[in-house]
């Protein structure tokens, strides 16, 4: 196996944060690095500290190059930038707000070492709030998987597929870690959905057999902050994106989902669409109420999902209804 990997890193208007990203980097265990980064049209002076950084630490790296874009693409075309620049067999794509664990590149190389077969891989996440000081400190997570989660070792990549097709339950996609030829070969990243560009890529992957895996270890560091693309750290009751993405699913996962399961989706969402104005999305003891009577115990779908399920116990274990 070659021992070089690819890091790009992904930023937009990440001034506050990118110092703090590239000084992880530069920590890392793993000496053959290759260092990519990747702005997508920042108004601040990100693309200027990078390029000073990398004047200063470029010796560290096997190679470094600055890619600037004049036009704002979102994250799929700006994590396919450097996924067009990069040139080793590995490859990890970091947010300009998240920092690796010292050991991150070590332990998924070891891991995947001893796993030949493992072309994408997940590990740990530390989850903080606005700073990496330990009073900011939220949670790590997934933790341990179970045989109804959808990373345990014996599902297979046609399970996981299915399961996702339900819903994106990736929950630290941060620490993906992915063979870069295996990437190319499902196209990169989808520029035609600028919100879900994580979620079609796990099922790109998995619908063509590329089963994912999870390493037990945390490795990196995921920030919520109030300029976050997607995890702001605000509590909402569902979070702004899921109103963004229904085009998505109609791409995606409606097409490949039963018609009762389709039904039942679609049934949830437009009464999701209730709680889109910001007052009914606060994260209430009432909207919480209001949410779980309309979109589950009101949904028509839902119960007759659940007869289906009572006369047919099989369907217990059919992904399409966990």
């Amino acid at each position: 196996m070659n021992t070089e990997v690819s890091v790009v890193v992904v930023t937009y208007n990440s001034s506050d944060f990118i110092l703090e990203t590239l000084e992880s980097i530069s920590r890392l265990t793993w000496k053959e690095i290759e260092l990519i980064i990747t702005d997508d049209c920042s108004a601040d002076d990100t693309v200027e500290l990078c390029q000073d950084w990398l004047n200063r630490n470029s010796q560290r790296f096997l190679s470094t190059r600055m890619i600037t874009s004049d036009i704002n693409t979102g994250v799929s075309g700006n994590a396919n930038r450097g996924l067009k620049e990069a040139t080793c067999e590995w490859i990890k794509f970091l947010a300009g707000d998240d920092t690796f664990e010292p050991g991150y590149m070590t332990d998924n190389m070891e891991y995947i070492a001893a796993h030949p077969d493992i072309k994408v891989l997940f590990s740990g996440v530390n989850l903080y709030r606005d700073t990496f000081e330990k009073k900011n400190f939220v949670e790590s997570f997934p933790g341990k998987m179970f045989p109804y989660s959808l990373m345990w070792p014996e599902r297979t990549a046609e399970s996981q597929y299915r399961m996702l097709l339900i819903a994106d339950r990736i929950h630290f996609t941060p620490s993906a870690f992915m063979n870069r030829e295996t990437l190319l070969s499902v196209g990169g990243f989808d520029e035609k959905f600028r919100a879900a560009e994580d979620y079609s890529l796990w099922l790109n992957f998995t619908r063509n057999g590329i089963k994912l895996h999870y390493m037990e270890k945390v490795t990196l560091n995921y920030r919520m902050h109030i300029r976050a693309l997607n995890n702001t750290g605000v509590t909402h009751l569902i979070n702004p994106n899921f109103f963004k993405e229904e085009s998505f699913r109609r791409v995606y996962t409606y097409p490949h989902m039963p018609l009762d399961a389709r039904l039942k989706a679609r049934f949830a969402w437009l009464l999701s669409l209730l709680f889109k104005p910001a007052w009914m999305n606060r994260d209430t003891r009432v909207n919480r109420f209001l949410r779980e009577l309309l979109t589950y115990y009101l949904n028509p779908f839902e119960a007759f999902i659940h007869l289906r399920k009572l006369v047919n116990r099989k369907l217990r274990y059919n992904e399409f209804y966990m």
